[in-house]
This record gives structure tokens, C-alpha cells and sequence, in this order.
């Protein structure tokens, strides 16, 4: 069994409360159902907005999910010009057999620009 890392991202429409776990939550139920993920496999998860995200702690979404056993961390992303507004990005540190290139990042809304190479109409979801 190995430790994986997964990761995801996706954006809010706006900087409120509500907003920022509905779009956490939804990201986190495509990374689940995608790679079959097990509350009880899952050491840890680093949640990280970009810094026009201060409404609320995304990592209560995954609490609001029953995650509550789980190491969570929110942080925010380095300001970078020209970057992504609005983003929430995932890593969550999975242990489990799969080899990398078994499991699967999801990338939706507008942060599928993060993945340019591979376009879809809801949701991009990359193989390692």
C-alpha cells in the first residue's frame, strides 16, 4: 500500500460562505466517486484558495461530509499575476494499492484552464 497524493480543483462564483463549500463539496464528491475513495484510507488533505477566497474555511466541507477523523489544512495559494481567480485546489493524501497513473484529478468549472491539454464540457478528470 502506498500513499498517493490526488488532486483537484475548481472555482467559486463568488467569495461567500456558501459558495466556497458548494463548490468544495462538489469537488471533493467527483474525487470521491472518481477514484473510490474510503473516508477510513484517507491520512490528510491540504485545501488552499487563492487569496480573494476568505468567506469561510473550504475543509468544512469535507467535516460537513463526515470527514471528521480525517487531518485537514486550508491554506492560501502564492499570488501569482495573471493567475486563476477564485480557485480552490485540493490534495488529498490517499492510502491505497492503486498505482499513480490509476488514479484520477478532477479539475471543474473555470479551473479546467488548469489542464489546457484536455477540454470537456463539465468536468476534466486526468489520469496521472
Amino acid at each position: 500500500m502506498w500513499c498517493r497524493g490526488i488532486r483537484g480543483a475548481t472555482t467559486a462564483s463568488a467569495n461567500t460562505r456558501e459558495e466556497i463549500l458548494t463548490a468544495t463539496r462538489e469537488l471533493l464528491t467527483h474525487l470521491i466517486e472518481t477514484n473510490d475513495i474510503e473516508v477510513d484510507d484517507v491520512a490528510s488533505v491540504i485545501f488552499t484558495t487563492t487569496p480573494d477566497l476568505n468567506a469561510e474555511f473550504p475543509a468544512i466541507a469535507a467535516r460537513e461530509l463526515g470527514w471528521t477523523n480525517v487531518a485537514l489544512l486550508c491554506g492560501h495559494e502564492m499570488t501569482v499575476p495573471d493567475s486563476l481567480p477564485r480557485c480552490i485546489r485540493i490534495l488529498i493524501h490517499w492510502n491505497t494499492t492503486r498505482r499513480a497513473n490509476e488514479i484520477a484529478h478532477v479539475y471543474l468549472r473555470e479551473a479546467q484552464v488548469l489542464r489546457p491539454e484536455h477540454v470537456h464540457t463539465n468536468a476534466f478528470v486526468a489520469q496521472s
